[in-house]
């Protein structure tokens, strides 16, 4: 038998449809699927069912233009959909939080399969619309009559310090679906916040933060449309992860450190600086030689002053220009704020961006000690990602009915932080990521477009085809 006659072989090509099926099925571990063995032994070789029953069984493709692209249409929706699933999704940078490791307009692969794909909870959705309709203003692309658990199959390694990880956004499960691009939480704190300065003002009595944040919560469910997202529907999010299961974080002064180690500096790492000039304003093109976008130029005429994102070397190639008469960074010291903005959202942690923690970031099967004083930090977990019922009173600290003083977390937990350390929402400003919310790692940029330049000069030919790190 030749090769030719081989590959046409019926057998040869149901016995590699079979090892290929059964592979996949031991990769899953979901044994239910070996059902499915039946679908490819009749597909292959005893044709009792029509599987493709929009068309006539010996019906030449020929005959009928149509149900060959029906076909082909049908075929590359479910090969795309498993590609998408188990192996590699094409990605987009929307925001500037991790420039200049990622720009804005640039389209990445993330792969799934480097730390194993995360089976979906809401199987039962419309091919490749996330959690919206196409068309639709707030129309769910999903429902919800299957849920399943969270279920990660094997992949090729675990999440280290330093990568560039694609994750669904923590605090999303909620979402006011007029302000999408707010977080549901923070718009609930900012009315709270406002509610009880409009006491203050008006000389009325101080209610706690929890009432008015009750009313807050009321109102924006009452005014609003107000929606829930189940984990796999929820924003997605790339962000580096700094720390990851059993370490410390703390940031003095902007600088990370990571069990009492200075983090390692890398080239592409930015803040906010105020760059000071004699009164003249820097030359544009010197701006965008350095890389940085019109949108994040801000410069305020009354006193002649630049603020923006810089790298060490921006800052150096600043100092060294006639017009700028002083470099000198940004550092938040608003404590005050630290309740709103700034997680855990609580008067006792006094945090910014800038100055944070010591925090530690919680592994599966560590038990800690739960008192009243830590239980911001990990309240979200306990009630929300690992679904108990809290409950705290002058007594003590009640988990599903029985009084705790200790906590035993059921999965790991990591901290993520954009490059872009000043203008990143991250785990500074919601908390910690659970394992269950991980997505894959950004691995391959495939296309970088400029949206300030035009025609051909939009496209960033140096990041095409480039590994991200």
């Amino acid at each position: 038998m030749t090769l030719k006659e081989l590959l046409k072989n019926k057998y040869f090509k149901f016995a590699i449809a079979a090892i290929a099926y059964l592979l996949w099925v031991i990769w899953i571990k979901n044994f239910w699927f070996l059902f499915g063995l039946f679908v490819i032994i009749d597909m292959h070789l005893s044709h009792i069912v029509n599987w493709t029953f929009w068309k006539k069984r010996g019906e030449s493709k020929a005959k009928n233009a149509v149900v060959e692209w029906l076909d082909a249409l049908i075929f590359a929706v479910i090969a795309a959909t498993l590609i998408r699933m188990f192996l590699i999704e094409a990605y987009t940078i929307p925001t500037s939080s991790m420039e200049k490791t990622l720009l804005v307009g640039d389209y990445l692969f993330v792969s799934k399969v480097s730390y194993g794909p995360k089976l979906p909870n809401t199987p039962l959705s419309f091919p490749f619309a996330h959690h919206t309709l196409p068309l639709t203003k707030y129309k769910k692309s999903y429902v919800e009559w299957i849920k399943k658990p969270y279920k990660r199959i094997a992949g090729f390694s675990d999440i280290k310090r330093d990568d560039i990880v694609v994750f669904n956004f923590p605090a999303g499960d909620t979402v006011v679906l007029e302000m999408q691009e707010q977080d549901y939480y923070s718009i609930m704190r900012q009315y709270a916040d406002e509610l009880k300065r409009r006491d203050i003002q008006l000389g009325n009595a101080i209610k706690t933060f929890d009432t008015y944040k009750s009313t807050a919560r009321k109102y924006l469910w009452d005014q609003f449309n107000v929606t829930v997202r189940p984990v796999d529907k929820r924003e997605n999010y790339i962000k580096r992860c700094v720390a990851i299961p059993g370490d410390s974080i703390k940031i003095e002064h902007s600088q990370v450190f990571i069990n009492g180690n200075k983090q390692e500096y890398f080239s592409d790492m930015q803040y906010d600086y105020f760059v000071k000039t004699n009164g003249k304003q820097i030359n544009s093109k010197h701006l965008e030689r350095m890389n940085i976008a019109v949108d994040d130029r801000r410069f305020i005429s009354s006193n002649s002053m630049y603020e923006l994102p810089l790298t060490n070397e921006n800052v150096v190639n600043l100092k060294n220009m006639q017009a700028v008469s002083s470099v000198s960074k940004y550092e938040n010291t608003n404590i005050n704020m630290a309740n709103i903005s700034i997680f855990p959202f609580n008067a006792d942690y006094p945090w910014t961006e800038d100055n944070f923690g010591p925090l530690y970031i919680p592994e599966k099967g560590v038990t800690i000690d739960l008192t009243k004083e830590n239980l911001p930090l990990y309240q979200r977990i306990i009630e929300t990602y690992e679904g108990n019922e809290l409950n705290v009173d002058g007594n003590g600290i009640y988990i599903n009915g029985e009084l705790a003083k200790t906590y035993t977390f059921k999965m790991d937990y990591y901290f993520m932080m954009g490059d872009n350390r000043h203008n990143s929402a991250d785990s500074r400003y919601w908390g910690f990521v659970p394992e269950d919310h991980v997505v894959g790692k950004a691995v391959f940029i495939w296309l970088s477009l400029d949206k300030d330049q035009q025609f051909l000069n939009k496209i960033r030919w140096k990041r095409m085809f480039s590994l991200i790190h």
